[in-house]
């Protein structure tokens, strides 16, 4: 496997991203950055990005969460942000993803963990959370899904699933915009394009589409098909909160509703915005998990 290693300088003097850098090696000789803010004796609150942003998503709301009291961590999956970057399609498969925050979570040995999930963190996120349940407290999920391959996904994501795949040009900083409905400044966009110096960095943004299960057959399936079983024995706290303006998880939230226990009586909520709602309501956003660790502490 051929990792790369994006220059620390491409990262000097973000807007808004004032955060202190975390790494873990997840693998030998591949290492994963990550967020944490906030006391470090607090319960977690793990902020999972998608496809093809990084922790710079969440850089309005982890400011907000912290300041409540609570320890925020927001890890750039491999392939991503400040995180190693294997640099071959094929080194990118759910499972390996999986492990590689599988070992993260382990190293930092987190606990009562509050997970936030949006995009590809979902499908991530829900897979952790299960197969983990014991260090996982509550789960808020916004703009995000968890497909099985039994049901057909929407027209925009075998768009998307070709573009990635047969584009010569893959502009980061675009997808973001195009997924965001408040116009980016010109430095948030370079700010979203600094992980990749070059194309060959971006084969773990470009991978993502090819790993969503698309027919009962695939071994995703199978694997989220479990997932799914335990989702409808979680008890838990679980909370949608999706956007008002997303065409691709629309309806996720209601299916989970109806068949995720702990989601019944919840504070679910849609909010104004794009697919990528963290851009585009971030103070809402940080409202809910913030409102949602407080009525739980009280209750």
């Amino acid at each position: 496997m051929r990792i790369l290693r994006t220059d620390e300088a491409r990262f000097q003097g973000l807007p808004d991203y004032p955060f202190q850098a975390n790494y873990v090696d997840v693998a030998p000789g591949l290492r994963m950055h990550y967020v944490d803010e906030g006391p470090r004796s607090a319960s977690p609150v793990l902020m999972l990005h998608g496809e093809p942003s990084w922790s710079y998503l969440y850089r309005h709301m982890i400011p907000l969460v912290a300041a409540a009291g609570h320890r925020v961590l927001a890890p750039d999956l491999i392939g991503f942000g400040k995180s190693d970057k294997p640099a071959h399609l094929s080194d990118y498969s759910y499972d390996r993803h999986t492990a590689w925050l599988t070992h993260w979570l382990k190293t930092l040995d987190l606990r009562d963990v509050t997970l936030v999930c949006q995009n590809w963190g979902s499908l991530l996120g829900l897979r952790l959370a299960t197969e983990h349940a014991d260090r996982f407290s509550r789960i808020i999920v916004g703009n995000g899904m968890l497909p099985t391959g039994e049901t057909r996904l929407p027209a925009i994501f075998t768009l998307w699933k070709a573009f990635a795949s047969h584009s010569p040009w893959f502009p980061i900083g675009r997808i973001v915009q195009l997924g965001t409905e408040r116009t980016l400044s010109k430095d948030e966009l370079a700010a979203y394009e600094a992980p990749f110096p070059s194309s060959e960095y971006k084969a773990g943004a470009r991978a993502f589409p090819h790993l969503i299960p698309v027919s009962p057959d695939d071994p995703n399936s199978r694997a989220n098909r479990d997932v799914w079983k335990a989702l409808e024995k979680w008890r838990k706290p679980f909370i949608t909160c999706f956007s008002s303006g997303d065409a691709l998880t629309r309806g996720s939230d209601r299916h989970m509703q109806r068949r995720i226990p702990g989601a019944h009586g919840q504070p679910h909520v849609t909010l104004r915005g794009g697919h990528f709602l963290q851009e585009d309501s971030p103070e809402h956003f940080a409202r809910i998990i913030i409102d949602a660790l407080k009525s739980e502490m009280a209750a």
